[in-house]
């Protein structure tokens, strides 16, 4: 049986024999939800490439002590994968961010294209990101990453034209491109980015503009795909072809 993950904000300078306190709600759960007990198993990630594997020797009702048996410094995936999100609507976002985070994206650009429905403005675009930032670090404990996805503040065109720019290959999911993924080639280093469009399609401005940029549109066979599910399916078609995946 695989150990429980739970996180930590550091694991900067942990060491075999020491021990680790893990506190707050991720300790509550652990402890409450878990019932994770003195002599059980656990796995601790920072999210940021380093995973503590230990056994626990006290808890209380917000506290979990670790004593470390063995830590682990793990490398950031390459070629990095980032996906610039246009806004579902409804909770179609938080799923998006759910498979996206189990398949290996690195970063995640919730984008207000011109044709989305749905519009983060003021308390509902801070409470939106929360929920987005909050989905991804659940998904990553669950899928066992040692880094865990950078969720972004929203993005409009020109932040994503910036993004597309500093990538090694960048790629726009379109129903009516010519282009297909198994024809790209990959590169085995640095950075892939895809994008995604809202439910109501790119605009023929949006898609110029990402060409300018240096994009390349594809079409993921002759079916459309839901924008919550074309990324992880994009993401998918890509990693297959790399080392990541072999």
């Amino acid at each position: 049986m695989s150990l429980p993950v739970h996180w930590v904000a550091s694991l900067d300078g942990v060491r075999p024999g020491g021990t680790v306190r893990v506190e707050g709600d991720e300790a509550h759960h652990a402890v409450a939800v878990r019932r994770l007990r003195a002599g059980e198993g656990v796995l601790l990630t920072d999210g940021a490439g380093h995973l503590v594997s230990g056994t626990v020797v006290a808890t209380g009702k917000r506290e979990l002590i670790v004593e470390v048996t063995d830590v682990t410094a793990v490398r950031a995936p390459e070629p990095s994968l980032t996906v610039v999100q246009g806004l579902p609507k409804g909770d179609r976002g938080e799923l998006a961010v759910e498979v996206l985070t189990e398949v290996g994206v690195s970063t995640i650009v919730p984008w207000a294209a011109s044709r989305s429905v749905a519009v983060w403005k003021g308390e509902r675009a801070e409470k939106s990101l929360a929920r987005w930032r909050s989905t991804a670090r659940e998904a990553a404990k669950q899928s066992r990453r040692a880094w865990f996805p950078e969720v972004r503040s929203l993005a409009g065109t020109a932040e994503v034209l910036d993004v597309l720019a500093a990538a090694d290959l960048a790629v726009v999911l379109h129903e009516q491109a010519t282009g297909s993924l198994p024809a790209l080639d990959l590169p085995t280093t640095g950075s892939l980015v895809v994008v995604v469009g809202p439910e109501g399609g790119l605009t023929d401005e949006e898609v110029a503009a990402f060409s300018a940029a240096g994009a390349l549109s594809v079409r993921l066979g002759a079916e459309v795909l839901r924008t919550s599910t074309a990324g992880v399916a994009a993401c998918a078609a890509l990693l297959s072809r790399t080392d990541r995946w072999a």
